[in-house]
C-alpha cells in the first residue's frame, strides 16, 4: 500500500451504469483498507495553522488514513482542507476519510466515509455516495459489533467498523470507555465470522497504552492525540506503528 496510490476514483462521482452500489469503486479502496494498520483523525489545526504540513508528516511517518473531523468548521473551509488532505494522500498512496457528512463526501470524491450510530443508517449512506467510497461504521456495544458484522455481506454492506473508546477521551466526552474486554470480543467475533472486514480499535490509544490493545488481539487502531499533539507526527506515527509490530 505504501508503494503505490490505492485505486480510488479521481474525477467522476456517478456510478457506471448498471453497476451495484459498492461494486463500482469499493475494490480498491476495501484493499487498501485491508492493508491499514494505522488511522489518524485530526481535527483543522486551526490554531496552529499548518494542516497540509501536519498531514504530509503522519502520512511520512506512516498513517494509512486521515480523516479530517471538525465540528467547527463550516463546509466551505472543510472542503479546501479535503482538497489539501486529498492531493497529500494521493501524493503518499494513502487514504482520506470523511467523518459524518455524505454531501461532503461525494463533493469532495471522498474514498472513504465514516459514520457514527446516530448518523445516517448504512443503507442511506450507501445510496447518496453511490459506490464512491468504502463505509465505516463505529461500535460500542457487543451488540453493534455483532450487527457490523452482519452488515458486511453483500453489495451493499459496510466495508469497516470501529471498536470503542477503549479508554476515556475527550475528543468524546460522555461516551463511557468500553476496555479492552470489547476489542477481545470483535476479535473474536470477527475471526468466527471469517474476518469478513478490517475493525479498528479507537479511543484513548497512545503509545504508553498501545500494547494492551495488541494483547487484546487488535492489529489496526485508529488514533487522535497521540498524533496530534505530538511535537514530531511523523516520529509518533512510526513509534505507533512499532508497537502494532512488537
Amino acid at each position: 500500500m505504501n508503494a503505490t496510490t490505492p485505486s480510488f476514483p479521481a474525477g467522476s462521482h456517478a456510478p457506471a451504469a448498471d453497476v451495484p452500489h459498492a461494486e463500482v469503486a469499493n475494490a480498491g479502496h476495501n484493499d487498501a483498507l485491508k492493508a491499514a494498520r494505522l488511522y489518524l483523525c485530526t481535527d483543522a489545526r486551526t490554531a496552529r495553522g499548518d494542516f497540509a504540513e501536519f498531514v504530509d508528516a503522519a502520512f511520512a511517518g506512516g498513517v494509512d488514513i486521515i480523516q479530517l473531523r471538525d465540528k467547527t468548521i463550516e463546509a466551505a473551509e472543510e472542503l479546501d482542507l479535503l482538497a489539501a488532505l486529498k492531493e497529500t494522500a494521493v501524493r503518499h498512496g494513502k487514504l482520506w476519510a470523511v467523518n459524518d457528512r455524505a454531501d461532503i463526501a461525494v463533493l469532495s470524491g471522498a474514498p472513504v466515509f465514516h459514520i457514527g450510530q446516530k448518523d445516517l443508517p448504512l443503507a442511506a449512506a450507501r445510496t447518496l455516495v453511490n459506490g464512491n467510497a468504502a463505509i465505516g461504521l463505529s461500535s460500542h456495544t457487543t451488540g453493534q459489533v455483532d450487527a457490523a458484522l452482519e452488515a458486511t455481506g453483500g453489495p451493499s454492506g459496510l466495508d469497516y467498523f470501529c471498536v470503542g473508546p477503549v479508554w476515556a477521551t475527550p475528543t468524546k466526552p460522555g461516551r463511557a470507555a468500553v476496555g479492552p474486554e470489547l476489542v477481545k470480543y470483535a476479535a473474536g467475533a470477527s475471526a468466527q465470522a471469517g474476518d469478513p472486514v478490517p475493525w479498528f480499535a479507537i479511543g484513548g490509544i497512545d503509545l504508553g497504552n498501545v500494547r494492551e490493545v495488541v494483547e487484546a488481539s487488535a492489529r489496526r487502531i485508529v488514533v487522535v492525540r497521540a498524533i496530534t499533539e505530538a511535537p514530531d507526527p511523523a516520529a509518533a506515527a512510526a513509534s505507533l506503528l512499532g508497537a502494532l509490530d512488537g
